[in-house]
């Protein structure tokens, strides 16, 4: 007979933490169960959390929920999972829910931005929140009705509803955009807008015709288009063949409709950015795949994902989020240039 392996060494306990923190076992309960604040100063709350992980110290969490009535588990809703932002979403919500015990189910709704189903029989017994990104403002009524707390990320931030409300400063990426392309002396202009009806490509189409109106000589006509590479090739090729002085610049809605408005341009025969300058929005992987690569906004989706945890578990700490909308950045690449000689006068 193999005889058993020996025990390993025994796990460590709140009173080792304590000791090991200087604390008492209360303050580590406090710390540990994120009800510190007001009672326990953050240098002593840091310190905590630094013993309990050196030690590799985990609480247990069963009894903690069963004793809060919490299943330290939320809920984050997305119109799709094929979308790079939405992952980059989960992995800042991930990694800032694991910091405090909580686990992250990621649910795509399964009509996009559309409605959104209750995936559980009931949401109020498996959920302690929900974190919506892109959603439309009625796209959550079934779990309004489960009274969860609820995050909304990237959304109208006049609708009513959520508990808290976590956005980008998208108006800004697109004034960026409009900014860098009227200093380089473009005026006629082409929007190839998402036909998502969402508040985020609305908030674009309104910043961008806002900032251009401002600008004397410049014209804009918008097509829409799905967010789909070939979908964005077919609207600005039609766009593009339309009679009248062609655009010397085309503002997309985001860079998979760049990549599609490039593959339209090199079937008219024109150089980007040479005969035609492409902005996209978003700074995906795809931005720095194509060539030229994209002139976009980048959006740092996965402070966005972190700021939604933080938002909700301080809304189940009965504390107030974090106020302010994320900023954006215009980062320029090689599909942007000067009007062509004349072109924009």
């Amino acid at each position: 007979m193999t005889s058993p392996a020996p025990p390993g060494p025994p796990r460590p306990t709140s009173r080792d933490v304590a000791r090991a923190a200087g604390v008492s076992q209360a303050t580590v309960s406090l710390v540990l169960g994120e009800k510190w604040r007001g009672r326990v100063s953050e240098s002593t709350a840091g310190r905590v959390r630094d013993a309990a992980r050196g030690l590799g110290y985990r609480p247990n969490l069963a009894a903690r929920n069963l004793r809060l009535g919490r299943t330290r588990t939320a809920l984050l809703v997305v119109p799709a999972l094929t979308n790079e932002f939405f992952a980059q979403v989960y992995t800042g919500a991930a990694a800032v829910a694991a910091e405090h015990g909580f686990g992250v189910v990621l649910y795509p709704s399964p009509d996009g931005t559309g409605p959104a189903r209750d995936p559980f029989p009931s949401a109020r017994a498996a959920l302690d929140g929900v974190i919506a990104s892109s959603m439309a403002a009625d796209a959550l009524d079934a779990l309004h009705g489960a009274d969860v707390p609820l995050v909304m990320l990237d959304s109208d931030p006049s609708a009513p509803g959520p508990a808290a409300r976590v956005n980008l400063d998208i108006a800004d990426g697109m004034r960026q955009v409009a900014r860098h392309l009227l200093a380089l002396g473009h005026r006629r202009f082409l929007h190839l807008a998402s036909a998502v009806d969402t508040w985020t490509f609305v908030c674009r189409a309104d910043a961008l015709r806002e900032e251009l109106r401002r600008a004397p000589g410049t014209a804009v006509r918008t097509v829409t288009s799905e967010l789909d590479v070939r979908a964005g090739r077919d609207a600005a090729e039609h766009a593009l063949g339309l009679p009248g002085p062609r655009p010397t610049a085309i503002v997309c809605d985001d860079d998979i409709l760049a990549a599609g408005a490039c593959k339209a341009a090199r079937r008219f025969g024109l150089r980007v950015p040479d005969d035609l300058s492409v902005t996209g929005f978003d700074d995906l992987a795809l931005a720095t795949a194509v060539e030229p690569e994209l002139t976009t906004v980048r959006l740092p989706a996965v402070r966005v994902g972190e700021r939604g945890m933080a938002a909700l578990l301080a809304v189940l700490d009965g504390r107030a989020a974090e106020p302010g909308s994320l900023p954006v950045r215009l980062v320029v690449r090689g599909s942007t240039g000067p009007v062509p000689g004349g072109a924009g006068a």
